[in-house]
């Protein structure tokens, strides 16, 4: 009792000390979600980043499909591979921490104990490529102009930030509103920088071809609509020998160059047309990659070990669609697909199955929800689906022999029992007459001896699902005015996740035209633990409430997931040096550089590569 007392006294006198006593904030050079920063004050460059690296050559890229914009920012056309290059950002995160910013344009960071606002103080140095300097009033122009103009993915995104003010000749000062948010200073501080004086008087919100003025590392040199990008690297750029760019942004040329589908881009590739290939198909891994140049040792194929968040990849139901809006149906379609066969018979065995949007991380849900999950859950028990409280979440399982008739026997039983039946040997509501039928709607060609097997079975359930693949304008255009039934996509996860939930879930994204709630969700608990993962003020919290998502999200049968790696699969012409350090949650390849001896050899040799 005294002792409470004391501290109740202690309280009511420090809340009455003037507002001169109170401590002010001290600058940083960074700010971390939670815990300390990796990297202290004085640090030269990120460790997976060698300050000694050799500048000059050219690296090229693939991409698929086509673009028909320079403005990445906005929801119209097609944005060109690349183009963050271009830009800056406040901060730069690193790519060997959970989640944490260090100074980029900004040359330090202020945050209060609170996390209700955050200031920067802009470095001194900093320009645009046209020399002008980079001014507090650019940065408050950047966040207005993206909340009003810019893509509907940042109004969501920045939708607590209520202010920017100068407060200083080269501080400017967010505040928040909302309640807590510790991400927030990280989430202002990745926000793109753009130039006031290039911007005003232009229409942002227009698709164009007109290379813009930034102040990253490189500009854009050439622009063939549709089949080339070409970047070239500022020979004076300001950020060169700042310490999250030291050692980084090597080549002095960078390329993409576009290519109708993957299958294309790989015989490409195998022929010296691009350098570097990140790939993502497990039989092309194990297959594909036979050439003269492998053989030759002129390519290189590595397995690099990631730690980072794997996320959800899945068959995705479009629950606006009527046949979907039941959960029932959407868990029943989950047995027709066997990913056990899949596996082994197209994948060679590479994949383990996922069951979590958080993949690969501690913030999985596991087992059942522990008292902290609960108290998260249980005011809406009433209305979620009573395995969020009795199971763990399992996708349907299958002896990988490909008969499936087992699963096909649940299926039918939980369609039966949703109100479906066979007749005819058409799936059909008993109330409504309507006939299960869908499209399941992609944009790479490599998806479709996935999802064909997948159609068979459904057709064994009376159900008609077609395939139909698109190119990518197509694709996108659909994608954000939620015109398909089902898709493939994956939903990439941060081990730090925040703002960007609402923009995956949350009911106000589900009617937001551009946004990623591609499955139409809109659940009060949803928005609710969105929130508690947002406000969190711990990592424990963090933890506990991304869990209690999680499991809601499964539980909704909203996809019907695919698969992860816990390997980043990369192929490389051998010209390149690298850093001895690869970072944890990543890979940075723009910390490599052309070696001009393995060049010259490679050439030597009779090697195409650029």
């Amino acid at each position: 009792m005294k002792l409470t007392r004391l501290l109740t006294t202690l309280l009511l006198a420090l809340a009455v000390l003037p507002a001169a006593a109170q401590e002010e904030p001290k600058p940083a050079h960074g700010v971390a979600m939670h815990g300390d920063l990796k990297y202290g004050p004085d640090f030269t460059n990120f460790d997976y980043a060698d300050p000694n690296a050799v500048k000059g050559g050219t690296v090229t890229f693939a991409s698929i499909g086509t673009f028909d914009s320079l403005n990445p920012y906005i929801l119209k056309g097609v944005p060109a591979a690349g183009l963050g290059l271009v830009f800056q950002s406040l901060t730069t995160q690193a790519e060997d921490e959970a989640f944490s910013e260090y100074g980029d344009i900004a040359e330090s960071i202020i945050v209060p104990e609170d996390r209700s606002w955050v200031a920067f103080d802009l470095r001194p140095e900093a320009r645009w490529q046209d020399g002008k300097p980079i001014t507090v009033e650019d940065v408050i122009f950047s966040l207005q102009i993206l909340k009003s103009e810019g893509h509907p993915f940042y109004r969501a995104y920045y939708k607590n930030v209520v202010k920017a003010e100068k407060v200083g000749e080269r501080r400017v000062r967010f505040t928040f509103e909302g309640g807590i948010n510790r991400e927030l200073p990280l989430i202002v501080g990745q926000m793109p920088i753009l130039p006031k004086h290039y911007f005003e008087g232009r229409e942002f919100a227009r698709a164009t071809l007109d290379p813009p003025v930034g102040s990253g590392p490189y500009r854009i040199k050439k622009v063939d609509p549709g089949r080339t990008i070409v970047y070239e690297r500022v020979r004076d750029w300001w950020g060169a020998d700042i310490p999250v760019n030291k050692g980084r942004f090597n080549y002095d040329e960078v390329r993409y160059e576009y290519y109708r589908d993957s299958d294309v881009a790989l015989e490409a590739f195998k022929a010296g047309q691009y350098d570097i290939r990140l790939e993502n198909t497990a039989k092309l891994w194990a297959t594909g990659y036979q050439s003269p140049a492998l053989d030759k040792g002129w390519i290189k194929k590595e397995e690099i070990p990631f730690e980072g968040a794997a996320g959800m990849q899945g068959f995705v139901f479009n629950t606006r669609r009527s046949i979907f809006e039941d959960p029932r149906v959407r868990r029943a379609l989950a047995y027709a697909f066997d990913f056990e066969w899949t596996n082994k018979t197209l994948f060679y065995g590479a994949y383990t199955r996922t069951e979590s949007y958080f993949a690969n991380t501690e913030l999985a849900a596991r087992g059942l929800p522990g008292p902290k999950e609960l108290e998260l859950l249980e005011p809406f028990r009433d209305r979620l689906p009573p395995e969020v409280f009795t199971e763990e979440y399992r996708a349907p399982r299958t002896d990988g022999s490909g008969n499936i008739r087992k699963n096909l026997r649940i299926a039918l039983r939980m369609l039966r029992e949703a109100g479906w039946e066979v007749q005819d040997g058409v799936l059909t509501n008993r109330e409504t007459g309507e006939a299960m039928r869908f499209e399941i709607l992609l944009v790479s060609p490599a998806f479709e001896r996935i999802a064909g097997p997948f159609v068979r079975n459904l057709e064994r359930l009376g159900i008609e699902a077609r395939i139909r693949t698109v190119d990518t304008s197509q694709y996108q255009n659909r994608l954000d005015d939620f015109d398909f039934d089902m898709i493939v996509t994956v939903w990439g996860q941060s081990l730090s996740p925040g703002n960007e939930q609402r923009n995956y879930w949350s009911c106000e994204a589900a009617e937001t035209p551009g946004s990623r709630n591609y499955a139409g969700i809109c659940d009060p608990a949803v928005d609710y633990l969105i929130d508690k993962i947002i406000q969190a003020p711990t990592r424990e919290d963090l933890v506990v409430a991304t869990r209690a998502l999680d499991r809601v999200l499964l539980w909704g049968h909203y996809v019907i997931p695919h698969w992860h790696t816990r390997v980043i699969r990369v192929a490389y012409w051998d010209k390149f040096g690298r850093p001895s350090i690869t970072p944890r949650y990543g890979l940075d390849l723009f910390a490599w550089w052309v070696d001009p001896a393995k060049q010259a050899a490679l050439e030597a040799a009779g090697g195409k590569s650029r």
